[in-house]
């Protein structure tokens, strides 16, 4: 577990303390276990060839565009090169033709952005949000370092962001797993009632790390968004190949009707009773009403969407999405 220095560093220094987290692995993830998440998230892989049923599989093409090109030179032309690869403004400078000479990206850089904010510490079955989003993350980061691309991160809360440069090292997957399990164990019924961290706050930071060329994958439930997310996801998908990863709870996106509840924010509580028909009906439109976004940023820019389940277990639905079988 890192220090109190390295975590002011790194941004997750909470600003007042809350309980120890539970030592249920369903509640709360911890360092230890996510790097026992290596082995099987080594079995991932984010390539431009996916198999036949992964979700990154377009009808006709993948999804994923892969690594980019680096120019190496400039050169005359020889027999043999390929015409498109002329350089046609500087032949007619020069009289002569040359052609323009590039080479693959030895590897392509990952972010791997994870929502740890408080809308995310729900859970009615198998985990609470916050897990499955962390356990999806280091099982996704352990799959681009073993297919040999450089890997990073962003983890943010309500009020904390750790910001993990993509690089294709140990330590720098070791810095991300350990800004994710310490953000983790900040949610809790005792943390601070505090206005939450904005999304489009945290994917501006994604458009500064990741310009151009990168893999994004952003896990999130998306729980606030509005015309400017909007706006953001479509830059960062025209620029990069962006993969959201939309982490819901059945309970939460479809409540039942004749269940009373009561909620609370840590100081205050109110009780709802889904048996009322208008109140059962508002909230159910709220709750599809988000993932029609969603559902709209797919179908207007492309974006692979990975629907995460916080009633399955993280690393069956991985495979499964990916195309892998459980």
């Amino acid at each position: 577990m890192m220090g109190t220095r390295a975590r002011i560093r790194t941004g997750i220094q909470a600003e007042s303390p809350v309980l120890a987290p539970s030592a249920d692995p369903r509640i709360h993830v911890t360092l230890d276990h996510l790097r026992r998440l290596e082995g099987p998230g080594r079995g991932l892989h984010f390539l431009p060839r996916q198999p036949a049923r992964s979700v990154l599989n377009g009808r006709h093409s993948s999804k994923l565009r892969g690594r980019g090109l680096n120019f190496e030179e400039l050169r005359d032309y020889l027999s043999g090169d390929d015409v498109r690869s002329i350089d046609w403004k500087v032949t007619a400078r020069t009289g002569q033709p040359h052609v323009r000479v590039f080479t693959e990206e030895r590897d392509r850089p990952t972010l791997v952005v994870v929502d740890q904010r408080m809308s995310m510490f729900f859970g009615s079955e198998h985990n609470m949000k916050s897990v499955t989003a962390a356990e999806c993350a280091a099982l996704a980061a352990f799959g681009v370092l073993g297919q040999g691309d450089r890997v990073g991160g962003i983890v943010f809360g309500d009020t904390l962001r750790a910001e993990v440069r993509p690089a294709r090292s140990r330590n720098a997957l070791n810095q991300f797993l350990a800004a994710l399990s310490d953000a983790n164990q900040l949610l809790g019924p005792e943390a601070p009632n505090v206005a939450s961290q904005p999304i489009n706050a945290v994917l501006q930071a994604v458009a500064r790390i990741a310009p151009r060329n990168h893999l994004v994958i952003v896990l999130s439930d998306f729980d606030v968004v509005d015309e400017q997310t909007s706006k953001l996801i479509s830059g960062l998908s025209r620029h990069n190949d962006l993969i959201l990863g939309l982490v819901t709870d059945p309970f939460a996106d479809d409540l039942p009707e004749g269940v009373r509840l009561v909620i609370s924010d840590g100081s205050l509580q109110a009780a709802i009773d889904t048996g009322d028909r208008q109140v059962h009906g508002e909230l159910k439109k709220f709750a599809k009403g988000r993932l029609a976004t969603i559902a709209d940023w797919q179908r207007r820019y492309g974006v692979p969407v990975l629907p995460l389940s916080a009633a399955e277990d993280s690393l069956s639905q991985m495979r499964r999405l990916l195309g892998l079988g459980r």
